[in-house]
């Protein structure tokens, strides 16, 4: 039994859910780099290395990684909505903390209270999606929320960036948490189009009753299969992704002999196709993994393409955008695949759990990738990192066919 709204009011709910959700997810992105774009200001007021400003991006992911995969149980105790709302509250008292800053530590309790902002986003996010979204629009749903990530991402170094050179670091501090306040109040004053978080528990729960759902032990999930490789799935994609992220530039440069600023704009040039594949993808999610499969091959070939060396230089951007396009198309059919193959067999009940554990691989891999692959790049073996690259997206390929096919196995129980 589906509890999402029928008849005329339901497209115009459907996309105020997927609005506000997509905005909190946005400015969820938007503190991803809250301080990576003051690093030149930060290093230079307190005397860090580049090592001390790469812990606090640690600190941020590690914080975020282990909270997600707690926030999900929270999620399906108390709801989603509340839940966000403690999200954001903890992301602006973030910018406050770093507004106040002083010393190293400081930086650090920065660094940990954004990431237990973080933590929460993908649970609760997933679960108002889940719950509230018609069936026939959760791909275009899920776009939107990948697509609001992104454009996150976009518009914090600017802003960042850009109040610290006219009004210093700290008043960039105090800006986000004003940026993170806005958002508190829209999404209070909307907070009615979200849901009440008792009824739709108890709506949630009566439908897993009435479609023969048995309630499962709140760890039983970590006995499936399809879980820990939707897990390992997320680990593999950010991983790569961390070093296009974090290294593209140098390795592009160094690997083709091009300037900085061209090789940056490759990584631009995937940034911007991974935006127009998330778009792409929420058209094509319908069809589930068969996309999934042909966009990863796609992103897998482009990177093995890159890593032989060997491309014309002027193919760069061309093949970044390519590779981008590719991982972005594979996202929302992506999440839907999780939806399925992950909660079969525990119900909707189980939604925050679930997704707070799998999309805690992302954290991991974003958390994990600069400590694995640094080294390379300060040992010289720059070519190495792409070919790590190829290695993570062809790996990715290969966990989401044996999700595909542990979905597949499982007569869901409700998608």
């Amino acid at each position: 039994m589906d509890s999402t709204p029928s008849g005329p009011d339901a497209g115009r709910r459907d996309a105020e859910i997927i609005g506000l959700v997509g905005l909190a997810h946005g400015t969820s992105h938007f503190f991803h780099l809250m301080l990576p774009p003051l690093f030149p200001w930060l290093m230079k007021d307190f005397a860090l290395s580049y090592t001390d400003v790469g812990l606090l991006t640690t600190t941020f992911f590690v914080v975020s990684g282990v909270g997600q995969a707690l926030a999900g149980f929270v999620v399906d105790r108390v709801g989603a909505r509340r839940v966000l709302f403690f999200g954001i509250g903890a992301l602006s008292l973030s910018g406050i903390v770093l507004g106040l800053s002083n010393s190293y530590p400081m930086l650090l309790l920065t660094a940990a209270t954004a990431g237990a902002g973080n933590s929460i986003f993908h649970p609760a996010d997933f679960t108002l999606l889940n719950h509230g979204i018609s069936p026939s629009r959760l791909g275009h749903a899920f776009s939107v929320h990948g697509l609001s990530g992104s454009l996150g991402w976009a518009l914090a170094p600017v802003f960042m960036a850009g109040t610290a050179s006219l009004a210093g670091w700290h008043v960039a501090g105090f800006a986000i948490a004003a940026v993170g306040a806005v958002v508190m109040a829209l999404l209070w004053w909307r907070r009615d189009a979200l849901g009440h978080e008792a009824l739709e528990l108890m709506v949630v729960a009566r439908d897993d009753r009435e479609e023969a759902v048995k309630p499962a032990a709140p760890l039983a999930f970590l006995s499936s299969g399809a879980v820990w490789l939707c897990f390992a799935f997320f680990f593999l994609t950010t991983a790569a992704f961390g070093i296009l992220q974090n290294y593209a530039p140098a390795i592009l440069s160094r690997v083709y002999g091009v300037s900085l600023v061209f090789a940056s704009g490759g990584l631009t040039a995937y940034l911007l196709g991974s935006a127009a594949g998330m778009i792409a993808g929420g058209f094509l999610a319908s069809r589930g993994d068969r996309v999934v499969t042909v966009a990863l091959t796609l992103s897998a070939l482009m990177a093995m393409l890159l890593a032989t060396g060997a491309m014309p230089s002027f193919a760069l951007w061309l093949l970044m955008g390519a590779l981008g396009f590719g991982v972005g198309t594979s996202g929302p059919p992506r999440d839907l695949l999780v939806r399925r193959a992950a909660t079969s067999r525990f119900g909707r009940t189980s939604f925050g759990r679930v997704y707070g554990f799998v999309y805690s691989g992302l954290d991991t891999g974003l958390a994990v990738s600069p400590l694995l692959f640094g080294p390379l790049l300060d040992a010289g073996r720059f070519q190495d990192a792409l070919i790590a690259v190829a290695v993570l997206q062809a790996l990715s390929l290969f966990t989401a066919l044996r999700v595909g096919s542990s979905a597949r196995a499982v007569v869901p129980a409700s998608t």
